[in-house]
């Protein structure tokens, strides 16, 4: 893809003021896109454009909340994206019998109903432009599941899902659908996991998510660069042929190639031991 022609192509990257988003909608814009970040506030916007700066790139902000089914049409409308980045999202950390149907409802929402929401959106402006991407940051958490994130990697789940169907739609069109895994990242995606632990109270899981919080702390130094996670996406976004899936950290791919090796029952008992179940 000629550098001359991204720079006509528009790319929307969803929470973008931080972590993943904010490394993304640069390398966007690095690789000679029209980048457009999205965000909740302009105090947000201020801070995706002050980073751009820095980087030596010019990034293009807008609000959004993704749970507003009429603001995503209107920034689709006024973008006419021919690629969509969707990052926007947050861990819900709590053990199913601690977490609301009110919140099940919110994460659903955000990181399920809103993502492929913005899919639907883009693909008249995708199939105008003779094709597109749509990219939906997915996680390590699509492909498993562990205690007390559990509505988390529901929702992770079902976006994968969602997205292998979705792909197979569109391909005819011209519109390649992709799903990034990242494993863990330094993102602010951790100072939430603190915030919903601190929520819950007097849970009788509460030494299960002290315990879940201390394994956090010392993963932590070893997780990787939100930019590597933002690197792949670009690739994704310039690939001829992307791959249906990206594994991205070396905990993710432990992950993914230990997964069917490893029986449930042992995988479980492990599990229980570290937190104390």
């Amino acid at each position: 893809m000629a550098a001359v022609a991204r720079a006509d192509r528009t790319v929307i990257v969803t929470g973008a003021n931080s972590g993943i988003g904010l490394a993304t909608v640069i390398e966007v814009a690095r690789l000679g896109f029209h980048a457009v970040g999205t965000v909740r506030s302009r105090a947000k916007a201020r801070t995706v454009v002050s980073a751009a700066a820095d980087a030596g790139v010019a990034v293009d902000t807008d609000l959004l909340d993704v749970a507003d089914a009429d603001g995503c049409a209107r920034v689709v409308d006024r973008s006419r994206p021919w690629g969509i980045v969707n990052n926007a999202g947050y861990t819900g950390v709590g053990a199913v019998e601690d977490v609301s149907d009110e919140e099940v409802r919110d994460q659903l929402e955000a990181m399920v109903v809103a993502p492929i929401r913005l899919a639907r959106l883009a693909l008249p402006h995708q199939r105008a432009q003779g094709g597109g991407r749509i990219v939906n940051v997915s996680s390590v958490y699509g492909r498993t599941t562990t205690p007390f994130t559990g509505w988390y990697q529901a929702s992770k789940h079902a976006l994968e899902a969602v997205s292998d169907a979705l792909r197979l739609e569109v391909a005819r069109d011209g519109v390649k659908v992709v799903l990034v895994q990242p494993g863990g990242f330094k993102t602010g995606i951790w100072e939430e996991f603190d915030r919903d632990i601190a929520k819950r109270g007097e849970s009788t899981y509460l030494p299960g998510y002290r315990r879940t919080r201390q394994l956090l702390g010392l993963a932590l130094p070893f997780m990787g660069q939100p930019q590597a996670v933002a690197k792949v996406i670009g690739s994704a976004l310039t690939s001829g042929s992307p791959r249906a899936r990206y594994v991205v950290g070396l905990d993710a791919q432990a992950v993914v190639l230990s997964q069917p090796w490893v029986p449930t029952a042992v995988r479980d008992r492990l599990a229980r031991r570290f937190l104390g179940l």
